[in-house]
């Protein structure tokens, strides 16, 4: 029997849902706040619905939430200008994080805390593993990153746009297909993770060069690239091989779990 798996980015849904819940609203045709406490409670409630409304539309046999690693993962060991500037969580919401895995256990969705790693490795990890085996997975996260992992197993869902991302959305964003979004990124850099590119090269170059040559390993070894910008990949060698690592998903990561334990009961 077939299954569909739903791989849930817990912080990337829980985050939006507290900052929405954190706005200030109009009351009496004035702009009021909710104290700290009342805005957990919100978001606690809020993410209840929200995992209540992604179970209706995707229809899962199995489910997991993944959450990140409390400890910095094996990136900042590599770059420790990894995501430098981002906005950090606030100690309160992080400390409210068990009371949410609660709330998604009401529905019998269990979440995975990991020692180490992101939860962007983990959620690659399991769907590879599953598309491997011709199963079907639906990556819930509005994170770029997963859009390189797209294919005929493995989807990806915006539950706040309410519209699932596929090859043709990423063609018309990024003018490449999913497939060549890491050589993308490696070289004109991810600004949401501070990871860096090549200087001098945008987006509309970097695919035009992969387009014209397939991957980024084939532009690298190209023979008829201009001058100007050969010279650029050249000086950038070091900082290309380093910005690849950063950004591809790790696809390997050792679970300690079986499929049967997310199982949803009917």
């Amino acid at each position: 029997m077939s299954a569909h798996l739903v791989l849930i980015d817990a912080l990337n849904l829980i985050r939006r849902i507290y900052a929405v819940q954190e706005r200030p609203f109009l009351f009496n045709n004035e702009l009021a706040e909710n104290t700290k406490q009342q805005v957990l409670f919100n978001t606690q409630i809020a993410c209840g619905q929200a995992l209540t409304k992604i179970l209706d539309h995707l229809q899962p046999s199995h489910v997991l939430a993944v959450f990140d690693s409390d400890k910095p993962c094996w990136r900042y060991e590599l770059f420790p200008d990894y995501k430098k500037g981002r906005k950090k969580m606030a100690a309160h919401l992080a400390a409210s994080l068990p009371d949410i895995q609660d709330e998604l256990m009401k529905q019998q969705v269990d979440s995975l805390i990991p020692e180490e790693d992101e939860a962007d490795d983990i959620i690659a990890t399991l769907a590879v593993k599953m598309a491997l085996k011709d199963q079907n997975v639906t990556i819930v996260s509005t994170d770029k990153g997963f859009l390189s992992l797209l294919g005929p197993h493995i989807g990806v869902y915006d539950h706040f746009n309410r519209r699932h991302l596929d090859t043709n959305f990423v063609l018309s964003k990024f003018n490449v297909k999913p497939q060549q979004l890491m050589d993308l990124w490696t070289l004109t850099g991810d600004n949401t993770n501070k990871i860096p590119g090549v200087a001098g090269i945008g987006q509309v170059t970097a695919a035009q060069l992969l387009n014209q040559y397939g991957s980024l390993k084939s532009i690298l070894e190209a023979t008829d690239i201009k001058a100007t910008l050969a010279n650029k990949l050249a000086e950038h060698k070091e900082q290309i091989a380093l910005s690849q690592e950063l950004i591809t998903l790790k696809k390997d990561i050792a679970l300690g779990f079986n499929l049967k334990d997310i199982r949803l009961s009917s």
